[in-house]
């Protein structure tokens, strides 16, 4: 199977390559590097399986070089994922995720279809001079993009609600994606993981709560906590995310489905403090930044990704926190 990986140097990305490296897939990633970094893939350079490209998805003529090979399957992770960057930054979320998004389905369409190829009512006529191949796409959205939950899980059905423009531009480049899989046939899935975290995630200020909660302790720093802390967050390991990534790629039987993956457990932010940090450090409520961006109730009901691919998360929250402390202290992130 030969594979792209859009921000495959991320954090994310980083382990759906491994995985697929483990596969023994051929796999080529494109990375600008704004969020990965070569540190993230370091482990893979000396795989003849793998292979780096520095570039961006808005980048046609980057694109046109890195689609003369041809992918079986196009995992599409770049993209912007601040949500408060967002706020403050419009512009830059909307051309990166989604007319990266399009610019991403204009080649897969162009590979499989060719660019002089035509829909002639349900079905395709292709010009056999140009050199076409079969190819898929998964489409890595958010669980930012729904309205909030009560008590039951979040299924695929649940509402969506942007509150900020990281979950509308998601929705939008979501739509796009669907459309091609309506009006051309193209094979392609939109899945949505709740709040990932684990090994090789920033913990800076730009990184997730779990991997900054971690590292403040490991430091004797207090934590700050937006809000009230009542928010609740599906954390979900990024082990089992790049499971859920690699298998809705392989299974034809998402292919035009929106699909989500969390643990059906669900943490207030006050609680995981508790969890990480016990009565170590001290624990201060601040002023949020953005409050309406915020999502007080996430929750993931993942029975779709069970019942379609067979998937469900391995990780407790406790075991996943645990390997991802035991990373921190093991590099040089602990500074």
């Amino acid at each position: 199977m030969n594979t792209l990986v859009t921000g495959g140097a991320g954090f994310i990305g980083r382990w759906v390559t491994k995985r697929l490296l483990n596969e023994n897939d051929s796999v080529t990633v494109l990375d600008n590097l704004s969020n990965g970094t070569l540190e993230n893939i370091e482990e893979f350079k000396n795989n003849t399986h793998f292979k780096f490209i520095g570039g961006d998805i808005k980048d046609k003529n980057k694109l046109d070089e890195v689609f003369k090979n041809k992918f079986d399957i196009i995992y599409h992770l770049a993209a912007s994922i601040n949500v408060q960057d967002s706020i403050d930054d419009p512009e830059t979320t909307f051309f990166n995720d989604t007319l990266g998004t399009f610019n991403i389905l204009e080649k897969a369409r162009y590979q499989m279809f060719g660019k002089r190829g035509r829909m002639d009512g349900n079905s395709w006529v292709l010009d056999p001079n140009e050199d076409t191949y079969p190819c898929k796409i998964v489409f890595m959205s958010t669980c930012m993009v729904y309205d909030v939950s009560k008590d039951e899980g979040i299924s695929e059905t649940h509402p969506v609600k942007p509150v900020s423009p990281y979950g509308g531009s998601k929705i939008a480049a979501e739509n796009m994606v669907l459309s091609y899989y309506n009006a051309y046939k193209l094979p392609a899935v939109v899945i949505r993981p709740f709040n990932t975290y684990g090994s090789f995630q920033k913990t800076g200020g730009e990184g997730g709560v779990v991997a900054i909660f971690i590292n403040n302790v490991l430091h004797g720093r207090d934590i700050n906590i937006y809000g009230s802390g009542e928010q609740t967050r599906d954390l979900l390991y990024v082990k089992d995310c790049a499971d859920f990534v690699v298998e809705s790629g392989y299974s034809e039987k998402v292919n035009g489905q929106i699909v989500n993956a969390g643990t059906g457990r669900d943490v207030t932010i006050n609680e995981l403090a508790d969890i990480i940090c016990g009565s170590k450090i001290k624990i201060n409520h601040v002023k949020h930044i953005h409050p309406q961006s915020e999502i007080m109730k996430l929750k993931c009901d993942y029975s779709k990704a069970k019942k379609l691919i067979g998937w469900q998360p391995k990780y407790t929250l406790e075991q996943g926190i645990e390997e991802t402390r035991k990373w921190i202290e093991g590099t040089k992130l602990l500074r």
